[in-house]
């Protein structure tokens, strides 16, 4: 029986969100990890204004006390009564003042307007949630690079377009996979050391805090931006919104890196090809044989919702007046969204990546699929001199399709040309001998710290 609406949990345990349920990031974005980071930035304004003698030391002491118990604020409650003003702020800012107490509970978010406070929390838990994808990333390079060293030379059919091209090797592919992992930590990294905290009161003019007695308005908001750990603005940014669509631009980047690895993943583990398979698969409701790559599928929907939770923020650049009225809104939801999947499909990858199976003798196995066929490039190449190119095109269409006629291996045909009784057909029909520059090219990407 459904509990009625004004009894029933109002918990997020992600019961839908398999791939971010229970990760790291699930723990850094919740309710409680918000209402703390909403209690940091008004305790860190009132020890701000302490510093620099605009309140009395006491009431920062208060503050912080009252604000370092986020178990005596019941964040419902707040959630609730936001509907009222439109943001969590106001509520808890009367809970805040009242826990304080009369003497003190006046400096309390004074000179701040509602924006400040949750754009700086909001800093603080992308900060504290990248922090965590950030190591989750660097768990997946390790093992990447690990498999790119032991699979250096382990050659396997190059795929265009879905059909067999030219050799290649598992390590180049692991190296290249790596080499994305890479540009999305560094893409975090530059991200997360300019997150800003933000403090412009009403309408950005910081006013309010002349008022107080403030007489360098930019020293209070350096001394803002140092107590909450985050880079200090120039500007009050109500409207100018380049830190949220920078942010949003490093996780959708994020994820959809790590969707290519799982897009590779998922198709080279389907049954008919069985290149590489999951550490350990997941289990079907119906069908006992079955070990899906769910670490691949979670990644996969991750890189498929991302863009969308970015649009929406990118839209929000469009901000009217000094503060605006729904685009700031907008964000809210979207971006802690884009922190969790982020944050779980970084999880899923470093646990994919450590624990993926190669299969080096199927790989092995399917260059031979096309009957030698998938080094005819080299081959084009290598005749030319000896036939002639036209009569080298020409006998490579005619052997091509006898290949599959006759089941012969390219090798034998081509041997039976007199021309070509002195090559060394085995050597230049072998797949694993036309890899191209494939090895250096993986030692070159793994020399990139």
């Amino acid at each position: 029986m459904t509990p009625p609406a004004d009894t029933a949990t109002a918990s997020d345990t992600g019961l839908l969100s398999p791939g971010w349920a229970g990760s790291p990031a699930a723990s850094a974005t919740s309710d409680t990890a918000y209402l703390r980071a909403l209690l940091d930035a008004e305790a860190a304004l009132t020890r701000a204004q302490a510093g620099l003698g605009l309140a009395p030391a006491e009431a920062a002491t208060a503050v912080d006390a009252a604000a370092g118990s986020p178990d005596a604020f019941d964040v419902r409650s707040i959630a609730l009564r936001a509907r009222a003003g439109g943001n969590p702020v106001i509520p808890l800012v009367a809970d805040l003042t009242a826990t304080v107490g009369a003497e003190y509970g006046p400096y309390v978010h004074r000179g701040a307007t509602s924006q400040d406070i949750l754009d700086s929390a909001t800093m603080l838990v992308a900060a504290r949630t990248l922090d965590l994808v950030l190591a989750d990333l660097d768990r997946t390079a390790r093992a990447l690079a690990r498999l790119a060293a032991e699979h250096r030379d382990t050659a396997m059919p190059g795929r265009t377009l879905t059909q067999h091209a030219v050799p290649t090797t598992f390590g180049l592919k692991a190296a290249g996979w790596r080499s994305l992992v890479l540009d999305a930590r560094d893409r975090l990294t530059a991200v997360r050391h300019t997150l800003p905290a933000q403090l412009g009161g009403a309408a950005g003019t910081l006013a309010a805090f002349t008022v107080f007695g403030t007489t360098d308005t930019q020293a209070l908001v350096a001394a803002y931006a140092r107590e909450l750990g985050l880079a200090e603005p120039l500007l009050p940014w109500h409207t100018l919104r380049t830190p949220v669509a920078d942010l949003a631009g490093a996780l959708a980047f994020t994820t959809g890196a790590l969707g290519k690895i799982a897009a590779d993943v998922l198709t080279l583990a389907r049954t008919e090809i069985a290149e590489l398979s999951e550490g350990s698969g997941g289990g079907s409701s119906a069908m006992p044989h079955k070990a899906n790559p769910v670490r691949s599928t979670l990644i996969a929907a991750a890189a498929r919702r991302a863009p969308q939770l970015a649009a929406t923020l990118y839209g929000a650049l469009v901000a009217e007046d000094e503060r605006p009225a729904g685009a700031w809104h907008a964000e809210w939801e979207p971006l802690r969204e884009l922190l969790r999947i982020a944050g779980g499909a970084a999880r899923d990858a470093a646990e994919l990546t450590e624990g993926l199976r190669v299969h080096a003798d199927t790989m092995r196995q399917h260059l031979g699929l096309t009957h030698g066929l998938i080094v005819s490039e080299r081959l084009a190449a290598e005749l030319a001199p000896v036939l002639g190119r036209a009569r080298a095109k020409a006998l490579l269409t005619e052997v091509a399709a006898r290949t599959y006629a006759e089941g012969r291996p390219l090798a034998e045909l081509l041997a039976e040309e007199p021309e070509l009784k002195d090559l060394p057909l085995d050597e230049l029909t072998d797949p694993a001998r036309y890899t191209g520059s494939a090895g250096d090219l993986t030692d070159r990407a793994l020399e990139r710290p």
